[in-house]
């Protein structure tokens, strides 16, 4: 008989074999078979995903549905929390499985399209550019939200906490703004903040002030026009991911997201939740 220690690290040594046992391939034959698409899309995400009511909507969610619509099978969105990094995402929502979820998606909405970022992660495959984002700055409709950034002191400023708009505030002109910035769990938190009267300024994608500004609470919110000085990063093209032996599935995404750009649906999708469309500069 096994004493409770002895039980307690077989149960240890049986979670990490199943942690490192990557699962099977879903190629597009087995999912036809199957007769559904599993999605994965990041939890509280708007625009791109977050669930209302007994549903998902936003922009990712829509997509992944069009895509397995015209892939003649049923859509089933699996949201999820990100992890420390989209490496941890993808390694728990496509190839490998978590410890909580060991059969992970077809695809995942919403990756990084980026030649070295691949390479990285060659046990994906990433597909189908769909979005070129970049970060832009809201402001409440008294603040003059054209003025230098280190000309905010003083003013209350928000991010969501530990994103690159939150280190951009926080640590860029000498860090003159640091004490100014109030953190919150997600951009559209911080967004939520202006309209109630909480915030003056927000740095966020550029996606998500867009929401915000079609929103009810939108008439309250100006987006800053000039380019934002000294911010690290000039952007990056979305795609989807699926598993490296599931390369004829991301065959048929990419054709499929391909057709939806120049029939113009794409642009339909993105100005449905007031988002002007950026098309990827690769791909």
């Amino acid at each position: 008989m096994l004493d409770r220690r002895s039980l307690l690290a077989a149960l240890a040594a049986a979670a990490a074999s199943a942690a490192v046992s990557p699962v099977a391939a879903r190629p597009f034959a087995r999912v036809r078979d199957a007769g559904t698409l599993k999605i994965a899309v990041y939890r509280d995400f708007a625009p791109w995903s977050w669930k209302e009511g007994a549903g998902f909507t936003g922009i990712d969610v829509e997509l992944g549905q069009a895509i397995a619509a015209k892939l003649g099978v049923r859509a089933e969105i699996l949201d999820f929390l990100a992890d420390e990094s989209v490496e941890d995402d993808l390694r728990n929502m496509v190839w490998r499985g978590s410890l909580v979820n060991s059969n992970p998606a077809d695809v995942m909405m919403h990756v990084p399209y980026d030649p070295a970022f691949a390479r990285q992660n060659d046990r994906v495959a990433i597909v189908a550019p769909y979005y070129r984002e970049g970060f832009a700055m809201a402001c409440a409709r008294d603040v003059d939200c054209e003025v230098p950034p280190p000309q905010f002191k003083g003013r209350r400023l928000a991010a969501e906490l530990d994103s690159i708009p939150d280190f951009y505030l926080t640590g860029s002109f000498g860090g003159v703004l640091r004490s100014d910035v109030h953190h919150e769990p997600s951009a559209m938190a911080a967004l939520d903040l202006i309209p109630a009267g909480k915030a003056d300024v927000v740095v966020a994608s550029r996606a998500q002030i867009e929401h915000a500004l079609v929103r009810p609470t939108g008439k309250s919110l100006v987006q800053r026009k000039g380019a934002l000085p000294a911010l690290p990063s000039a952007g990056w093209d979305i795609g989807l991911a699926v598993k490296d032996d599931s390369r004829d599935l991301g065959d048929r995404v990419e054709e499929i997201v391909t057709t939806m750009r120049g029939d113009g649906s794409l642009d339909a999708l993105f100005a449905r939740y007031g988002v002007r469309p950026h098309a990827p500069l690769r791909g």
